[in-house]
């Protein structure tokens, strides 16, 4: 019997293993039960059933508001946040070939993080919420072209890549914390929680229908890109002998990551971590194929982000953690384990 499942959208034919299929359909479940229940959790304890109940339009009057205003869209941001976070990661693990390669590991994250400071500070009060991902993207896309020409030597070197990255990133958080440091208290308290990563206050006009195109449009385009992740995976002389444009094809790889990290960020916030841990545990289920770790990548990145917010406000109730403080209590031991595991590289 064939291991291999082709799925076909028009002209569009994508050959993945039942492995993955099988995977990918477990995790979506987890995934949505997982909503289900965060949404039902909190200071008001809601049940699964009626939880239900009120998404398809038969609940109480309070249910609706606490579910459909409050928590729900707040649910929807941690899936989208998670998902477009983790593939990112998969992205760069895949193209800088490098395990410990992450949005906020090279400096991506970071990028967008300054692009949304600068935008609360300047102009928060005079222009719409829906332009800050355009504001975090070119943050994200400024910060990773001085990293690019940086790394830049007869090509880009992965290692170099990662390394010039980690001292980027240092000196963009530095700047973006002299921000803070320098301007009015209120705009100063803001910044800082979405530097240290959060989606509380989330709300359906101002955060799911601002990230939820860009998720929409952006994760099918890197489907799209599975073949040339596969081949830059190779590394850069297997991959010319194969026909592959190495550097344009690394660039448009690395163009999809930073704005999907840039995305994210602008939502969520500089929550770290999802990025360098989900792509690991899916190639550990599903193997190392682009094709098949995109998606599972994307459930596990959503999985993570749901729990960790779930913990987050609901364990120190009132109080309300950011979700990053537990994606970084998680993120921090498990990158110093892939640091000593691939020590011999270095």
């Amino acid at each position: 019997m064939s291991q291999h499942q082709t799925i076909r959208a028009g002209k569009l034919s994508i050959l993945l293993e039942r492995r993955t299929i099988w995977v990918g359909a477990a995790l979506a479940a987890l995934v949505a039960a997982a909503m289900v229940l965060s949404t039902g959790m909190g200071s008001q304890y809601i049940s699964p059933m009626r939880v239900l109940s009120t998404i398809f339009g038969h609940g109480e009057k309070m249910d609706e508001v606490i579910i459909l205003n409050l928590r729900l869209p707040r649910v929807v941001v941690a899936v989208l946040v998670g998902a477009a976070l983790a593939v990112a990661g998969a992205i760069l693990q895949g193209v800088i070939r490098n395990p410990l390669a992450s949005p906020d590991v090279t400096g991506v994250t970071e990028g967008a993080s300054f692009g949304a400071v600068l935008f609360i500070f300047f102009f928060a009060d005079t222009v719409s919420i829906h332009w800050l991902p355009f504001a975090a993207i070119a943050g994200a896309f400024i910060v990773s072209g001085l990293l690019y020409v940086l790394a830049w030597k007869n090509g880009v070197s992965p290692l170099r890549l990662v390394l010039i990255g980690i001292g980027v990133s240092a000196a963009v958080k530095s700047v973006s914390y002299m921000l803070i440091i320098a301007g009015p208290l209120q705009l100063a308290d803001r910044s800082l929680t979405f530097m240290t990563g959060s989606i509380y206050g989330a709300s359906w006009d101002k955060d799911v229908l601002t990230l939820l195109p860009w998720v929409a449009v952006l994760l099918p385009l890197t489907w799209l890109q599975a073949r040339n992740v596969n081949i830059q995976a190779l590394g850069d002389d297997v991959a010319r002998s194969a026909g592959a444009r190495v550097e344009r094809q690394r660039l448009v790889l690395l163009a999809l990551s930073v704005a999907l990290a840039g995305s994210a960020v602008a939502i969520g916030g500089a929550i770290g971590f999802i990025g360098l841990m989900a792509p690991h545990m899916a190639r550990k289920l599903v193997g190392s194929s682009f094709g098949s770790v995109l998606p599972v990548s994307a459930l596990l990145g959503a999985l993570l982000l749901l729990a960790a917010d779930l913990i987050a406000r609901t364990a120190f109730v009132p109080r309300d953690v950011p979700a990053g403080v537990f994606t970084a209590a998680i993120g921090a031991p498990f990158f110093m384990y892939l640091l000593y595991r691939n020590r011999n590289r270095f």
